[in-house]
């Protein structure tokens, strides 16, 4: 049964915006983000499927300067916000890694599988 995460709630998120969390998973941890745009909220491993790297190029920064897609600092790689489906870069065609994210009562919630 996925484990139930809450992250932060919508209005702590800038719209747009995007935000990174280190979470407990099994006996690791698992870096996620997550991004809003109005009123949906999105959220991904926080992985290039090129190499396997962080996408941020700071701190809680996952998107391009216009605020229109996800950008990968390393590569420059865009990715749809909606679905993470890759449309410029080395990794054209592959998509982010998803984790389910639902808000409930104001809060962004993420699962992961255990």
């Amino acid at each position: 049964m996925p484990k139930r995460h809450v992250v932060c709630e919508l209005k702590s998120l800038a719209n747009p915006g995007s935000q990174g969390f280190t979470l407990k998973y099994n006996e690791g941890i698992k870096e996620i983000f997550v991004v809003r745009c109005g009123e949906a909220v999105y959220a991904y491993q926080n992985e290039c499927p090129h190499t396997g790297v962080n996408l941020e190029w700071l701190k809680d920064q996952f998107l391009d300067l216009s605020n229109s897609y996800i950008q990968c600092a390393t590569h420059g790689a865009l990715f749809r916000l909606e679905d993470g489906y890759c449309l410029r870069g080395p990794c054209a065609g592959e998509y982010l890694t998803s984790v389910k994210v639902k808000l409930e009562a104001g809060q962004v919630v993420v699962f992961l599988n255990n």
